[in-house]
C-alpha cells in the first residue's frame, strides 16, 4: 500500500510540476515569437557561411513546433534560398533544442543538465548541418511544393500587450492540449518504473558501470518514445534507480529527436538517404552526448 501511494503521489506531482512548465515556457516563447522579426530572421539565415547554421539552430530551438509546422517550413526554408545545411540544423535543432525539452530537464535533472545537455546538442546541430551540406545530401530533397512557404498566417499579431499575451498563452493551451496524451502516458509509465521496478536490476544493466549501456539506450529511445514530454519522465525515473544520467540522455535524444510524426513526415520531403543520414546524426548525438555526461 505505502508503494502505491508513493507511485500516485509521484504521478500527481510530476503532472502538475509538468503542466505548470508547458504552459508557462510555451506562452512566453510564443510571445517572444511575436516580437521576433521573422523576414530578418529569414535574411541571417539565407546569409552564406556557418552563421547561417548558428542562426538556423538558435531559431529552431526557439520553436517547438510539431511536425506539421516544422515540415513546411523546412520547405519554405529552401524555396526561398536558406542554405541545405542551415536548413537542417533548423530540422535537427527544433525537437532536440525546443524549450520545452530544456525547460522540463532544468526542473526534474539541474542546471548542470540543462546546460551541458545544450551546449552538446547545439554544437552537433552545427557540426551536423554543415556536413550534411558538404556530403552532398542537398540531392536528397525530394521535388515537393507548398503553398505559402510554411507561413501561419491564420492569426494576426494583435498591437497591445495584453491582448498578445491573451494570444500566446490560447497558443500555449492548444499545444498543451495536444501533447496531454502523451505527458500522462510518460508519467504513468515513469511512476510506475519509481514506484516498482528493482533498483538493482536497472544498476545491473543500464548504470555507469556497463559501458554498452549508452549505444543501446539511444537505439531503444528512436522507436520506443513518440513526444519528449513522454520520454523525459521516463528517463527521470530509470535515473533516480540507478541509471546512469548518459543512457537517460541518451534515452531523450533518441526520443526527441526521432518522434514518429516527424519522421514519417520528414520521408514525405527527403529521399530515404537523407532520412537515413538524420536517424544516423542523432543516433550519434545520442551516444556522444550519453558518453561526455558519464565522464563530466
Amino acid at each position: 500500500m505505502n508503494t502505491l501511494i508513493e507511485t500516485i503521489k509521484y504521478f500527481v506531482v510530476i503532472t502538475a510540476e509538468l503542466t505548470v512548465l508547458f504552459l508557462g515556457i510555451s506562452t512566453l516563447v510564443a510571445l517572444i515569437l511575436m516580437y521576433l522579426p521573422q523576414e530578418k530572421t529569414k535574411n541571417w539565415m539565407a546569409s552564406k557561411g556557418i552563421i547561417s547554421n548558428f542562426v538556423a539552430a538558435i531559431f529552431g530551438s526557439l520553436t517547438p513546433f510539431c511536425a506539421c509546422s516544422t515540415i513546411p517550413m523546412t520547405l519554405g526554408f529552401l524555396q526561398i534560398g536558406v542554405p541545405f545545411g542551415a536548413t537542417m540544423s533548423f530540422v535537427i535543432s527544433s525537437p532536440l533544442l525546443n524549450p520545452i525539452i530544456i525547460a522540463m530537464l532544468l526542473a526534474l535533472m539541474g542546471l548542470k543538465v540543462a546546460v551541458v545537455y545544450f551546449v552538446i546538442v547545439f554544437s552537433a546541430v552545427i557540426i551536423f548541418g554543415v556536413a550534411l551540406e558538404k556530403s552532398g545530401m542537398s540531392k536528397e530533397v525530394k521535388n515537393v511544393r507548398i503553398k505559402g512557404g510554411g507561413q501561419e498566417d491564420d492569426d494576426e499579431v494583435p498591437p497591445a500587450f495584453k491582448d498578445k499575451l491573451i494570444l500566446s498563452f490560447k497558443k500555449a493551451w492548444g499545444d498543451f492540449y495536444g501533447i496531454l496524451g502523451y505527458l500522462l502516458l510518460g508519467v504513468g509509465i515513469g511512476a510506475v518504473i519509481y514506484g516498482y521496478l528493482p533498483g538493482d536490476l536497472v544498476l545491473k544493466y543500464a548504470g555507469p558501470d556497463n559501458p554498452f549501456a549508452i549505444p543501446i539506450a539511444a537505439i531503444i529511445g528512436i522507436p520506443l518514445y513518440i513526444r519528449a514530454e513522454t520520454a523525459i519522465p521516463i528517463g527521470l525515473s530509470l535515473m533516480q534507480k540507478g541509471m546512469s544520467v548518459g543512457a537517460v540522455i541518451a534515452l531523450i535524444i533518441g526520443g526527441a529527436g526521432m518522434a514518429i510524426p516527424e519522421m514519417t513526415m520528414l520521408a514525405g520531403i527527403f529521399k530515404k538517404k537523407l532520412v537515413a543520414a538524420i536517424v544516423f546524426v542523432i543516433f550519434l548525438t545520442a551516444v556522444i552526448g550519453g558518453y561526455i555526461f558519464n565522464m563530466i
